[in-house]
């Protein structure tokens, strides 16, 4: 059969840079999209805890978009970066379905277009949760091993499970009045009955699903590390850096009051970017043995930061209080302190940390300066030359390495 006119034997396939490309513009174009259907319904954020969580939302939805965007397109292959927009979409079209279906049910009492669509697209917040084991699992390269086949496939015959007891409560729903509470979820998602009663337990199995598959997840990729060597070991070193900077965040966000405060929406925001942040370092390979130096530049100047706050209120208590002095001579004397202990501080912190946590650096760093110490007496060229050597494979281990020494003119 011949083909239309202006064929140019190229189609759209389902894991491509293109299909990445569109998927992720729809993710991106939702954000703005509840904005205004919040704008719409009258319910944007007021209160300082709605606006931050809002901020952490969006946050999340723009890191996950962006990096699995950015992994879809340079690897299509690799799941990974299909299952972060798949969950940036899953998490948007659940808001965006539930302020459409607020505004379309309570406010215009059904008159809008697409109100049973969104009602069915309301739930799936859910769906995201769900893909996130399945995140943790298969990072860095959608491989875990043949092994897992089984378990998977228990995994997602409860997730098929869970999508057709929500889309069956969001079908029921559609014959009440107002199928949506006021803060958009399914009437009947919490407490299934009638025909839909099946789905209660069916909520419970998902849920004990997630966190078994989550905590077998970290187990795994845990054992994997220690097996790890090379360019593997660097991927999961990023990982467990996402891994720990969300916990800290996390522990932050709880101190800070939960959900109040600049400070606990700041670190709510960053611990939801940080794994999608590390995972995308992981997948694209990107300045991976630069982690050693990250943990420890982080590190050092968090114990800089909070000795030189400590000594900056010491001085200030001890100058105003024992010595009597007034409040602004007090604060200007600290502050010079402070100022004149920066540096040594922070050399000093820095090569303990480096000590423990960036060896790589330490070692080399140790070894020019030994390099540098016997130099000051050498006088045998050759001695001088294989010294060299000895220190660069030592200090930057080269694949290869040679020294070429310019005879003078007068030789």
């Amino acid at each position: 059969m011949p083909r239309p006119s202006g064929w140019n034997q190229r189609h759209l396939l389902l894991a491509s840079p293109t299909a990445a490309v569109v998927l992720g513009a729809v993710s991106l174009l939702t954000v703005p999209a509840t904005f205004v259907l919040q704008a719409l319904s009258h319910q944007l954020p007021s209160s300082s805890s709605d606006v931050a969580n809002s901020v952490a939302g969006v946050v999340f939805v723009l890191v996950f978009t962006a990096v699995g965007l950015v992994g879809a397109r340079r690897a299509p292959r690799n799941p990974m970066g299909w299952l972060l927009i798949a969950v940036a979409l899953a998490i948007q079209f659940g808001n965006d379905g539930s302020q459409y279906a607020y505004l379309d049910y309570t406010v215009h009492r059904g008159a809008l277009p697409f109100g049973p669509l969104s009602v069915l697209l309301t739930p799936s917040w859910e769906y995201a949760f769900v893909l996130l084991p399945l995140v943790i699992l298969l990072f860095p390269d959608g491989r875990p091993g043949p092994r897992w086949r089984w378990p998977l496939r228990a995994y997602l015959a409860v997730v098929v499970l869970v999508v057709a007891g929500t889309f069956s409560v969001a079908v029921a729903d559609l014959s009440l009045r107002t199928p949506v509470d006021s803060s958009g979820n399914l009437v009947g998602l919490s407490h299934p009955r009638g025909g839909n009663a099946w789905f209660g337990p069916i909520q419970i199995l998902g849920a004990a699903a997630f966190l078994l598959l989550i905590v077998v997840s970290i187990v795994h990729q845990s054992r994997s590390y220690r097996r790890a060597s090379g360019v593997r070991r660097q991927q999961l070193k990023w990982l467990a850096a996402g891994a720990a900077a969300l916990v800290v965040c996390f522990a932050i966000y709880a101190a800070a009051g939960g959900s109040g405060g600049l400070l606990g929406g700041v670190a709510f925001s960053l611990g939801l970017s940080a794994m999608p942040i590390a995972m995308g370092v992981g997948i694209l390979r990107y300045r991976l043995y630069e982690i050693e130096r990250l943990v420890s530049r982080t590190i050092s100047y968090a114990v800089l930061t909070g000795l030189l706050a400590g000594t900056f209120i010491g001085l200030i208590a001890l100058s105003t209080n024992t010595l009597a002095l007034s409040g602004r001579v007090g604060v200007a004397a600290s502050t010079i302190a402070a100022a004149a202990l920066f540096n040594p501080l922070r050399a000093r912190i820095q090569r303990l940390v480096d000590h423990r946590f960036n060896r790589a650096r330490y070692n080399a760093e140790a070894t020019v300066a030994a390099f540098t110490v016997r130099l000051r007496d050498a006088v045998d060229i050759d001695a001088i030359r294989s010294d060299l050597l000895d220190t660069v494979n030592r200090a930057l281990e080269p694949t290869h390495a040679s020294v070429w020494i310019k005879p003078s003119a007068g030789g």
